[in-house]
């Protein structure tokens, strides 16, 4: 889908982020949000690996980046990934209205509690995120297991 300016470069900025975590040695998810004049306030990867923290998740990250706010309900949230359980329960703690989505081919998160709750998905299917996250699974797969909960095999 093609973005307009504003959503591409909050997804731009999710994206330097998921990069930044991969070239730090961890799983390659980012995110940011925007204020509803479309300002970037704050942005944050996955962080998991670097520091042991299982809820480090780059939605996560971001949120706690931006600090205590009162404008959650008018914000707009890009991730490079589509949302697991976790992130997408704070997206619906804080209110957050609309979501963009950098791909969901490698890995489907709950997207149909979002919807469900009305929050509006845009759905970039973004080349770079796809072949971000394909890299890192074909070169990490246990982490990545590790990650969404997938119990090692006997």
């Amino acid at each position: 889908m093609a973005l307009n300016k504003a959503d591409q470069a909050l997804l731009d900025a999710a994206y330097e982020q998921a990069v930044k975590s991969y070239d730090e040695g961890g799983i390659p998810i980012g995110a940011a949000i925007a204020d509803a004049s479309g300002a970037i306030i704050a942005a944050g990867h996955n962080q998991r690996e670097q520091s042991g923290d299982t809820t480090a998740h780059g939605e996560i990250s971001a949120m706690r980046n931006a600090g205590r706010r009162r404008d959650w309900h008018e914000c707009t949230m890009a991730t490079t990934l589509s949302p697991c359980v976790m992130c997408t329960g704070a997206l619906l703690l804080h209110r957050i209205p609309r979501v963009i989505i950098g791909e969901s081919e490698t890995f489907l998160g709950a997207e149909d509690r979002l919807i469900e709750s009305g929050v509006e998905l845009v759905r970039a299917n973004d080349p770079r995120c796809v072949e971000l996250m394909r890299r890192f699974i074909a070169e990490r797969p246990e982490v990545w297991d590790e990650d969404i909960g997938i119990p090692p095999t006997a």
